[in-house]
């Protein structure tokens, strides 16, 4: 029986929250197109006959340009040293850039932890000899020959493989998790980050970057749930174009939350959504530790 810690680790947009999701069968981590959709680490925890992985999505590495940025600098760097094994998620469609070799240089060379190169969105790319240029360019940024995987988190082409690699690297161990288990996430968490999802989906420029969700009340009644949220941005002007003409926006987001978050919970959902303008939230230590980004332990 093998178990551990595996952090997937990568630039926005390369898809870790859409490996997670296809690894385990089910969305437990929301997924869009949209730099910083994932804000948090987020364990997901796969169960089988040859053991346990407990994974640590992270958030995509950039350069922070504010406070919040290098909170999500931080969780990705947070949830290396403890980790069994570190997924180095690239882009097939891409050869190694800057946000690469900067991971690499400031993150990855400076651990013991065994690192596998993944190349993720091989249904992106349609000529053999493209990959294996973009690999290669990914593997010299690493003194010594690392262990590669190709696959498509998209489609799941090659996800065995994947897997059948992690589990050869990880160390022998009991369960770390009941076998039931998904995830840590309470219904709270999942609620703010659908709703956030949403917002991501529904609107451009600056505004999917500057807002936070707070779930104010969750009600777990028998035949349905009341969940009462508030959706933070930093101008007046975000907190209009949020809302919509005559709410037709905050309808539209609210609409498409509930259902989704009704498939999760398999009964009734009665979601009331607040806008609320918080200046300059992502520049300010105390506001972001109340909304939820502050450093904890692995």
């Amino acid at each position: 029986m093998k178990s551990g810690f595996v952090t997937i680790i990568g630039r926005p947009n390369v898809g870790k929250s859409t490996l997670l999701n296809q690894i385990l069968g089910q969305k437990i981590v929301i997924a869009t197109d949209k730099a910083q959709t994932t804000r948090k680490r987020i364990k997901g925890i796969l169960t089988t006959d040859k053991g346990q992985i407990v994974f640590v999505d992270t958030p995509g590495v950039h350069k922070p340009l504010n406070k919040l940025g290098e909170f999500l600098l931080d969780e990705a760097k947070i949830a290396v040293p403890d980790s069994d094994l570190i997924l180095f998620l690239v882009d097939a469609s891409d050869p190694a850039g800057k946000g690469d070799k900067w991971i690499v240089e400031n993150i990855l060379s400076k651990t013991e932890t065994p690192v596998i190169i993944v190349l993720n969105k091989l249904d992106k790319v349609k000529k053999l000899e493209k990959v294996e240029q973009n690999l290669l360019s990914y593997k010299t940024l690493f003194e010594k020959n690392l262990p590669t995987v190709k696959i498509s988190a998209k489609t799941g082409r090659n996800i065995d493989t994947l897997l059948d690699n992690i589990y050869r690297k990880l160390p022998i161990g009991d369960l770390l998790y009941p076998e039931d288990v998904l995830t840590e996430e309470t219904m709270r968490d999942v609620a703010s980050e659908i709703i956030r999802e949403k917002i991501l989906l529904n609107t451009q420029d600056e505004i999917p970057h500057s807002i936070a969700v707070m779930i104010d009340n969750y009600r777990e009644e028998e035949n349905i749930d009341k969940i009462y949220a508030t959706i933070y941005c930093e101008h007046k002007s975000q907190k209009g174009i949020l809302i919509g003409k005559n709410g037709s926006l905050l309808k539209t987001i609210g609409t498409q939350a509930r259902l989704e978050l009704e498939e999760i919970v398999e009964k009734k959902v009665y979601l009331d959504l607040t806008v609320k303008v918080e200046k300059d939230w992502r520049k300010k230590d105390k506001t972001l530790k109340s909304f939820g980004y502050f450093e904890e332990n692995m």
